[in-house]
C-alpha cells in the first residue's frame, strides 16, 4: 500500500494488484483475459470507445467514456449492489426491522484501497451471516453522504452493527471470527437459557407466568449456535428459548424423558403440558427456513391468555371480508383452584376444535375488569363463575359483535355440546352474533414497572456515553466538549464577577416607583396595540368534536382563509387536555377565521396516521425503541387544517424534559374558562405531565397567525370513518 510503503514502486505495484483483482472478480473480464491476455481488455475497451464516441463532424463534444476510469465505479463488486442502502429505505424499513434481527453494515467509497483489502473477507462473512438471518447492508459514502453522516461514519471503510435502532461500530481486525463474534455480541445475553436436569421443570413450568410456549433445542455443540440465538431474538416476544447440550453430564434424565436422539439436533415446543411436547422437528442440518416454518406455526399457546392489546389483535384480527371471518372463543375466568377445572375443560375442548378461522383464548376478569364488564354486563348468574363468549372484531376502534353462552361455563359434557353446536351454527349463520359493543384497549399485564424501565434506559445511556468517549470520532465529540467548556467558563466568570463587584454600585439599585410604573404602562400599551386585533369576543372557548357528521362542513368545505385547529386526545386524557387547550388558545378566539375542534384518537387513529405520513421527519432516530414503536401516543398533537388549500401545520407535544417546563405547578384557570370546561383539576404527576404536553402552544399559535410555520400539503382529505 503506497500509504504504508514508501518504496517508489509501491504505487505501481498496488495498481497492478487492483487491476488483477478487478479482472478476477468479473467473469466477463476474466474470460477475455484468458483468451486474449491484456489485448483482450484493450480490445473490449476499444469497442466500448467506438460505441460511445460520436463522429467529430456531428458535434464537438466528449462523451463521458473519454474520462472513464475502470478502477473507479466499474471495480465495485456486483454482489454489493443488492445490499445498497438509501436514506429513506434505511429510515423506514431497516431501522424498524432491526428490532427483529441485527444488521451488519459496511460503509465504502470509490478510490478506497482499504475497502479492496477487506472485500474478500466481507463477501464471505456477508453470505454466511445472511443465511443465518443477519441483515446485510452497504452504504456508498460518495452517493449517500447524508446516510453516512447520519450513521456517524466519517471514514471508509467502516463496519457497524444495528440492533433495536442502536448503532455500534466495529473496532477490530477484519477477519471472519471477529465479525461473527461482533454480531453475536450485539444480541442480548439473556435470550437463551442453558437447560439441565436440575432446571428444566422450572423452565417449562413458566409458560403460565410468561404466557408463552417454551422451546428446547437439543444439540451436541457446547456453545449455543448463533443461528439459534438469532432465532430467539426474532421470536422473543412470542417464545422462550432453552438450550440443552446433550454431551454434558447432567442432561441424561432430560434426554431420556423426551426420548432424544443425541446425534441429531432436535427442537421441541412445549405449551400447556410440560410432560409432552406439542410439536417436534429433527434435522441433521437445521436451516433457518425450517426453524422459521416450525416456530411460526407454534407462536401461541393452545388457549393463550389475553394480556395486552397487541396479543388480542393478533389472535383475533379484524375481518377483511365475509370470506375471511375469524372468530374468537373467550373464556372469562379468574385465578385460583376454584376455576382450574373449568379452564382444563375449556383447554381440552380447544385442543380438539382449534381451526384457522377459530381461536380459543382466556382472560382473567380481575386483571381486565373493563373487558369483562363490557361483555357480561355484571349479570348475577355469572358472578363468581366462568363464562364463554364468542366474538368477532369489526374494526380497529374496538367495535365487536359477540354472543355469550346462556349459562355459566362449568366444563361439563352438556356445556361442551352447547358450545360445539353454537360454533357449528356460526359457520352458516354469521348473524348469530347479535350483540355489539365497543371494547377499551386491554391493560398490559406483563409490562415492567416504570422505575425498572427508567433504570434500564439510564443504564443504556451511560453505556452509550462510555462507548462514545473511547471509540467515537473526535469530530463528533468537539461540539459537546466546546459546549461543556463554554458553560464552565460562563459559570466561572459569573462567580468571579459577583465576588468582586461593588454592592454599592448605583447601577444595582432598584428603579424608583415612578420609573417602574412608567415602564409597565409603556409595556401594556405596546402589548395592547399588538393584540387589539384579536380580543376575545366571548368569555369561553367553543370546542366541538370532529366527527364523520360535521367533517365536510368543518374541514373539507371550509371557507377560503379559514382554518380548523384540532386537538388530538383520548378518552382518558380528554378532560385535562381540553382544559389546558382552552387556556392556551383563549386569546386567539377573537379571530373569526379560526375554529377549534378536538379529535378522538381512540376512534380515528388511522385517519391521523395517514395525515402524519405527509409530515414525518425521517432524520432523527431515537436511541431507544420500545416494542410499541408502531403504536405511538399522539395525544396532545395539534393540527391546524386548511381545508380549502389542502395543507396543515403540526404542533408536537412539549416534552417534560425540555427547557421551560413547569411540571411542579398547577395552573390557575380563568373562572369563565373553568365554567365551560368544568372538571376536577388534579395536581398529580400524571395530570401535570398531560397538561405539560400543550406547553408553549400559545407561541405556536402566534407563529401560525404570522404564517411562519412549515406547511404539509396533501393530495386530498381522507374520509373520516
Amino acid at each position: 500500500h503506497p500509504d504504508k510503503n514508501k518504496d517508489p514502486g509501491a504505487e505501481d505495484k498496488f495498481i497492478q494488484i487492483s487491476k488483477a483483482y478487478e479482472i478476477l472478480s468479473n467473469e466477463e473480464k476474466r474470460a477475455n483475459f484468458d483468451r486474449y491476455g491484456d489485448a483482450g481488455e484493450s480490445q473490449g475497451y476499444s469497442q466500448h470507445q467506438h460505441r460511445q464516441f460520436h463522429h467529430f463532424h456531428e458535434g464537438f463534444y466528449f462523451d463521458e467514456s473519454f474520462f472513464h476510469f475502470p478502477f473507479n465505479s466499474e471495480r465495485r463488486d456486483t454482489s454489493d449492489e443488492k445490499y445498497l442502502l438509501h436514506f429513506s429505505h434505511y429510515i423506514n424499513e431497516i431501522v424498524p426491522d432491526s428490532f427483529k434481527k441485527p444488521y451488519l453494515i459496511k460503509v465504502t467509497s470509490d478510490w478506497c484501497f482499504s475497502c479492496i483489502h477487506i472485500e474478500p473477507v466481507w463477501k464471505e462473512v456477508a453470505q454466511e451471516l445472511e443465511a443465518l438471518g443477519v441483515g446485510i447492508g452497504v452504504v456508498h459514502a460518495g452517493y449517500e453522504r447524508r446516510l453516512a453522516h447520519h450513521l456517524g461514519a466519517h471514514s471508509t471503510p467502516s463496519l457497524l452493527g444495528l440492533i433495536n435502532g442502536k448503532i455500534t461500530f466495529f473496532h477490530n481486525a477484519v477477519i471472519r471470527e471477529n465479525l461473527r463474534q461482533f454480531v453475536e455480541n450485539l444480541l442480548p445475553g439473556n435470550l437463551v437459557e442453558k437447560i439441565t436436569d436440575k432446571n428444566y421443570i422450572r423452565f417449562l413450568s413458566n409458560w403460565k407466568k410468561e404466557n408463552k410456549p417454551h422451546v428446547l433445542l437439543f444439540d451436541h455443540m457446547p456453545a449455543v449456535p448463533l443461528l439459534y440465538k438469532l432465532t430467539a431474538f426474532a421470536y422473543r416476544d412470542y417464545l422462550s428459548f432453552g438450550y440443552v447440550y446433550v454431551g454434558l453430564r447432567g442432561t441424561e434424565e432430560l434426554s431420556s424423558q423426551y426420548n432424544i436422539n443425541v446425534y441429531t439436533p432436535t427442537m421441541m415446543i412445549f405449551k400447556e403440558h410440560i410432560d409432552r411436547p406439542a410439536d417436534v422437528v429433527q434435522a441433521r442440518d437445521m436451516k433457518k427456513q425450517l426453524i422459521d416454518d416450525f416456530l411460526s406455526q407454534n407462536k401461541f399457546l393452545t388457549v393463550a391468555r389475553l394480556t395486552n392489546q397487541r396479543l388480542f389483535q393478533e389472535l383475533c384480527p379484524v375481518k377483511k371480508s365475509h370470506r375471511q371471518r375469524k372468530h374468537c372463543a373467550v373464556l372469562l375466568t379468574r385465578e385460583g383452584d376454584k376455576f382450574a377445572e373449568a379452564y382444563e375443560a375449556f383447554l381440552t375442548f380447544a385442543a380438539a376444535n382449534t381451526k384457522d378461522t377459530l381461536k380459543f383464548v382466556h382472560i382473567y376478569c380481575d386483571r381486565q375488569p373493563e373487558f369483562a364488564d363490557a361483555l357480561l354486563m355484571d349479570e348475577e348468574k355469572y358472578r363468581g363463575k366462568s363464562a364463554v363468549v364468542i366474538l368477532e372484531r369489526r374494526n380497529n376502534a374496538g367495535k365487536i359483535a359477540y354472543k355469550t353462552l346462556e349459562e355459566a361455563w362449568q366444563g361439563s359434557k352438556e356445556d361442551n355440546f352447547i358450545l360445539l353446536d353454537l360454533l357449528d351454527q356460526l359457520r352458516t349463520d354469521p348473524g348469530l352474533l347479535s350483540s355489539e359493543t365497543v371494547l377499551a384497549d386491554l391493560n398490559d399485564e406483563l409490562a415492567p414497572m416504570f422505575l425498572i424501565r427508567w433504570l434500564y434506559s439510564t443504564l443504556d445511556y451511560i453505556l452509550d456515553c462510555w462507548d462514545s468517549l473511547f471509540h467515537s470520532n473526535w469530530r463528533e465529540m468537539m461540539p459537546l466538549l466546546s459546549l461543556l467548556f463554554s458553560a464552565l467558563f460562563i459559570l466561572f466568570g459569573t462567580v468571579i464577577v459577583q465576588a468582586f463587584s461593588d454592592s454599592s454600585d448605583p447601577r444595582d439599585s432598584p428603579p424608583s416607583e415612578k420609573e417602574e410604573t412608567a415602564a409597565k404602562t409603556e409595556k401594556n400599551d405596546a402589548s395592547f396595540s399588538k393584540e387589539s386585533n384579536r380580543i376575545p369576543k366571548k368569555g369561553f372557548v367553543e370546542v366541538t368534536e370532529l366527527t364523520d357528521i360535521n367533517y365536510n362542513s368543518n374541514l373539507v368545505r371550509l371557507r377560503p382563509g379559514h382554518m380548523n385547529v384540532v386537538l388530538i386526545l383520548s378518552n382518558s386524557t380528554k378532560t385535562i387536555l381540553l382544559q389546558k387547550f382552552a387556556l392556551e388558545v383563549y386569546t386567539f378566539t377573537g379571530s373569526s377565521s379560526l375554529h377549534f375542534s378536538f379529535l378522538s384518537l381512540d376512534k380515528h387513529r388511522e385517519w391521523l396516521e395517514y395525515l402524519l405520513e405527509f409530515a414525518q421527519d425521517a432524520a432523527p432516530i431515537p436511541n431507544q425503541y420500545d416494542k410499541h414503536f408502531l403504536e405511538r401516543d399522539y395525544t396532545g398533537y395539534v393540527l391546524a387544517l386548511n381545508g380549502h388549500k389542502k395543507y396543515f401545520c403540526l404542533f408536537k407535544p412539549h416534552r417534560s424534559g425540555d427547557e421551560g417546563g413547569t411540571l411542579g405547578s398547577c395552573e390557575d384557570y380563568d373562572s369563565s374558562l373553568h365554567a365551560e370546561a368544568r372538571g376536577k383539576s388534579s395536581c398529580s404527576p400524571g395530570s401535570r405531565s398531560i397538561k405539560n404536553k400543550l406547553h408553549k402552544l400559545s407561541f405556536w399559535m402566534e407563529r401560525l397567525l404570522e404564517g411562519s410555520l412549515q406547511r404539509f400539503y396533501i393530495p386530498s382529505w381522507p374520509t373520516l370513518d
